[in-house]
């Protein structure tokens, strides 16, 4: 695979400057981050209900896991992960994006089967093998996490090995600032999906800075000043900070505005922009929580989730006027990073450094930059 430890920018540098152009342009780079970073940390794979609905109406799903194809299964109120791969030969139990409502998992190649805690329990022409154990061919387990309503998984090394991060530290302090929003609690009210013609991390990137905010955001600009807030510094695998609504506004929204049902216990006058990496960036509003959830697709194109949170009351309603607003300000941003990925695949580009204002994505390459050089994310 890659090898990917000269992209780090040096770690005594003074001033953090931007990636190499092959960080964002390279096959194999991209085909390293989604072994190492993707599969090898907590990757977020959506919401419980949308992957695995509480009614039961489907008890499995496959889903991607950086570049390892995993099967969720909800067992009564517990949800598993396996690595959707036979363990007759290999061959896939669900198709990418499948699901099933079977009380069993059966491999549609030649029916091997499971229950729905992974263990073997029928090998057409093996009962009578002396030799063989269906004991010792039941799925391979690998760690998955509910939090907050989401679904993380880690598919790099099976449920137990060492080699897992503990999710408690990789969320660190995170838990508590998200703690108030009682996300869990909250359902979809709307969500628009994008295909991204720019590389995962340039979308990250712009996400941790308003640097760019007074020339292409005039919209966030009237209800949110570009220049409030400040970024944290605390434990956990994640980046973000906090920024301030202006006088008289009470929400992101098109008019500043509510969108929603105020949440109970939080800050009315906040906005929390944080990043749960690799793939998650939340936005936390006194009204809503706003998510974007990134799978890159190839170096330059990446798919984007946009889910606006609500409480269950407020859901009907749609968040209309946060999402008019995200919508736009989204598109504003699209532009951007897309111009990014176009200038990133010059021959004459070459790293600059980041603003003071831009600490906090420095502070996302410095962890990237990290990644690199020791093989995985560490907390």
């Amino acid at each position: 695979m890659t090898d990917v430890s000269h992209l780090a920018p040096p770690a005594d540098r003074e001033l953090v400057q931007m990636l190499p152009a092959e960080a964002y342009t390279s096959e194999g780079v991209l085909a390293w981050e989604r072994r190492h970073l993707y599969a090898g940390a907590w990757s977020c794979l959506g919401r419980v209900a949308d992957l695995l609905p509480p009614d039961g109406s489907e008890t499995q799903r496959a889903v991607a896991a950086g570049d390892v194809s995993c099967l969720l299964v909800r067992e009564g109120g517990t949800v598993r992960m396996f690595a959707n791969t036979c363990r007759h030969r290999g061959h896939e139990l669900l198709p990418d994006g499948g699901t099933s409502t079977r009380r069993s998992v059966m491999c549609p190649y030649h029916a091997w089967t499971y229950d729905l805690s992974g263990r073997l329990k029928g090998a057409p022409g093996f009962r009578d093998v002396e030799t063989f154990s269906f004991d010792e061919h039941g799925l391979v387990e690998l760690p998955v996490e509910v939090w907050n309503g989401w679904v993380f998984g880690h598919a790099l090394h099976p449920l137990g090995e060492p080699g897992v991060p503990s999710f408690t530290r990789y969320v660190g302090e995170l838990e508590r600032l998200l703690a108030p929003y009682d996300i869990g609690s909250l359902v979809v009210a709307d969500r628009h999906t994008y295909e991204v013609a720019a590389n995962w991390k340039v979308i990250a990137e712009n996400y941790h800075e308003c640097y760019h905010c007074p020339l292409i955001h005039p919209e966030l600009c009237q209800v949110s000043p570009p220049d409030s807030g400040e970024n944290y510094d605390l434990p956990g695998a994640w980046i973000g900070g906090g920024m301030v609504l202006r006088d008289g506004m009470a929400s992101m929204s098109l008019d500043g505005s509510l969108a929603a049902t105020p949440l109970d216990g939080v800050d009315p006058t906040a906005v929390e922009y944080l990043h749960l990496l690799p793939n998650l960036l939340v936005s936390a509003h006194p009204d809503y929580v706003m998510t974007h959830r990134m799978v890159p697709l190839s170096p330059g194109r990446t798919w984007v989730e946009c889910s606006w949170l609500t409480l269950p009351e407020a859901a009907p309603a749609g968040a209309r006027g946060a999402v008019e607003f995200w919508d736009i300000t989204n598109r504003q941003d699209w532009a951007a990073c897309e111009s990014v990925q176009r200038g990133l695949e010059s021959p004459h580009f070459s790293p600059g450094p980041f603003a003071p204002r831009e600490d906090a994505v420095a502070q996302l390459v410095s962890v990237i930059g990290a990644v690199y050089r020791t093989g995985g994310l560490s907390v």
